[in-house]
């Protein structure tokens, strides 16, 4: 793996030096966009709007517009913003996990110390999980202000969760929501209690794979041997909920089969 951003955490008046890597890789398949006529790669490429000549990575500058012009930005304009974010991850509270919106979390990766940090890294470590707590902070990396919970992971590592600003959570005042005036009726919102009650158990991530990739890659395999796929048809759901208690029934009645 490549660090992509070295630091340190302040934790109080101790620095920890370390790298932050990338603690996740996407499971999608690595699909090309092709032309369908003769099956030619589409190659994305950055042209000048005015010219319409292609123009090399290193001629590309930022900037941003003000009153119809540009004002370019350079390396140094970035880091002078908040030179100490972009060295240093500092540790503003502690919180318990629990206590922060899951809605909030965004991004993973994972903290190793860097030479001369170990100890003051695995301190944090053990003291994070006898606490039960995590630390929150911020610090500026790819040109953006980053707000953080580093946490204990496996009880091994130190993780950095990448999280979102309140302000980036969308309203949802215009969608139509149900109030809670109109509350269910009893029998009913009973019966989906002893469903939810008898679908719960220890979340275990090992149990849940991505399959979707896995039938894709078969399915491409059997359209390169020339076989034809056969698509199963899918019926849509019902969504009348003309009968809640019978449909939560047959739930809980299915799960009784599943279950014996």
């Amino acid at each position: 793996m490549r660090a992509i951003w070295n630091g340190a955490i302040g934790f109080g008046l101790v620095n920890i030096p370390i790298k932050i890597y990338s603690a996740t890789e996407s499971s999608t398949l690595d699909l090309d966009m092709l032309d369908k006529k003769d099956l030619h790669n589409i190659r994305y490429k950055r042209v000048n709007e005015e010219t319409g000549k292609e123009v090399a990575w290193e001629n590309i500058v930022k900037g941003y517009k003000i009153e119809d012009k540009y004002i370019v930005l350079e390396d140094e304009d970035f880091e002078a913003a908040s030179p100490e974010k972009s060295k240093i991850i500092s540790i503003t509270q502690f919180v318990k996990e629990a206590d922060i919106d899951s809605a909030l979390f965004e991004t993973p990766y994972f903290l190793e110390p860097q030479k001369n940090g170990e100890a003051a890294y695995n301190l944090l470590l053990r003291a994070l999980l006898k606490t039960k707590m995590g630390g929150i902070g911020s610090f500026v990396m790819r040109e953006r202000e980053i707000l953080a919970l580093i946490r204990p992971y496996d009880d091994k590592i130190l993780m950095l969760n990448r999280m979102r600003y309140p302000e980036e959570m969308r309203s949802y005042d215009d969608l139509n929501i149900p109030t809670r005036k109109a509350a269910p009726k009893a029998a009913e919102l009973k019966l989906a209690e002893s469903l939810i009650k008898s679908l719960a158990k220890p979340f275990e991530p090992k149990d849940y794979t991505d399959t979707y990739n896995e039938k894709l890659l078969k399915i491409i395999k059997q359209k390169a041997k020339g076989k034809k796929v056969k698509v199963s048809a899918v019926k849509e759901p019902d969504a009348k909920a003309s009968d809640l208690m019978a449909m939560l029934k047959a739930s809980l009645d299915k799960g009784k089969k599943n279950a014996g």
